[in-house]
């Protein structure tokens, strides 16, 4: 009883804590955009420039308050990109608190399950793409990022050519449950997946042990499954990170590897400042800033995260098993993770300057993830 009530403690502290910086952050993003707003409606354009600002002579409080810092800014980025940028966050910060950080939002509602029963399984759609325009978003950049047709001109290229998506969404606004987690694994499991590519986390894991018997179950019928450590810039050996594959006993199965973010910058930047790391439960790093992939209504875009670097192994990965079937799921972890580039330069962590320490202690293998070497380690071991 005790460890649950201080659990229950440390959760409620850090839920006021992101709910009072969303909140901040909510209110300075809704101040720009109101503001961009109301330069707009007074210069009757959409696509105002840095000329049209310095021209502007306005008697509005607001306008005259962030003319000299909207004129900076449009000088180095093009107002379309500003604009997309000032919608993306704020939608962002609009959702964490309606739905995220929202103790009243009950997005079971209308499923009608019991979260807390397992067993529970008659809900859910097969309609992935969800009520919202943008929902599938997401899912859809991660599944471009292992498998858009390469070679075409158009977009970019997926890591691997020779691969099938099974689309499973868990995951929609809000917090994801283990239930879902749990039962989704299983679900692709089920469905003949080999490589499950898993673009999501949390802090907080209620029911872990269901999500943790269906890693087993993956891991039973030689399934490999491929995580994001997540974007907290958080040393993952020192707090908790779910879903991942390891509880007090230890590491719970050989098929789970766990994917740290890079940035396209080599040297003592290379690691992304959002992603997570750590020398026991980080696997291995891949690029996951600025990757341009697939989005709904056939449109591509840059995103970041290390839910795009987990796609970026999870392609390697599916290239190894669809032309080396005969590997087994922990046989390709060991691949992915001692056939990466090695590096001992020191490297920046969480975009800290003062949190430094060699990249090979970044990460348990300490190594980049490398498609080509990956395949010829495949190689030499699939002929073993």
């Amino acid at each position: 009883m005790t460890t649950v009530l201080l659990l229950t403690k440390k959760a409620k502290t850090e839920f006021d804590k992101e709910v009072k910086e969303a909140t901040v952050q909510k209110q300075q993003y809704d101040f720009i955009y109101n503001a961009d707003k109301a330069i707009k409606t007074e210069l009757k354009k959409e696509n105002y420039t840095v000329e049209d600002l310095k021209a502007l002579n306005s008697t509005n409080a607001l306008i005259n308050q962030v003319k000299p810092r909207f004129i900076q800014i449009l000088t180095n980025v093009p107002k379309a990109e500003f604009d997309e940028q000032i919608k993306e966050a704020k939608e962002h910060f609009d959702n964490q608190l309606a739905y995220n950080l929202n103790l009243e939002f009950d997005g079971r509602k209308v499923l009608g399950d019991n979260i807390d029963d397992l067993t529970d399984t008659k809900y859910g759609n097969n309609n992935v793409i969800g009520p919202k325009k943008d929902g599938a978003l997401h899912g859809t950049h991660v599944a471009g990022i292992i498998a858009q047709v390469r070679n075409n001109g158009l977009g970019g290229d997926g890591v691997a050519n020779n691969v099938e998506i099974l689309t499973v969404r868990a995951v929609p606004d809000g917090d994801e449950y283990d239930k879902d987690i749990a039962l989704g694994i299983r679900y692709a499991v089920d469905n003949g997946a080999k490589v499950i590519n898993g673009s999501f986390g949390k802090s907080y894991s209620p029911h872990k042990e269901w999500v943790y018997e269906a890693l087993k179950y993956a891991a039973s019928k030689d399934v490999l499954v491929v995580l994001a450590a997540g974007n907290e810039g958080t040393d993952l050996d020192t707090e908790d990170r779910f879903p991942n594959d390891r509880d007090a006993s230890g590491e719970i199965s050989n098929n789970v590897i766990k994917i740290g973010a890079l940035a396209p910058k080599y040297g003592s930047e290379m690691v992304a400042t959002f992603s997570n790391y750590g020398t026991q439960d980080v696997d291995v790093f891949a690029p996951g800033v600025q990757i341009y992939a697939t989005i709904p209504d056939n449109q591509y875009k840059y995103l970041q995260g290390t839910s795009m670097a987990s796609p970026n192994v999870a392609g390697v990965a599916a290239l190894i098993r669809s032309y080396y079937p005969t590997l087994t799921a922990p046989q390709v972890k060991q691949i992915l993770m001692e056939s990466g580039i090695p590096t001992n330069t020191e490297v920046i962590l969480a975009g800290e300057k003062g949190n430094k320490r060699s990249f090979s202690q970044a990460s348990k293998s300490g190594k980049m993830v490398n498609a080509y070497n990956a395949l010829l380690m495949a190689e030499k071991m699939a002929k073993k």
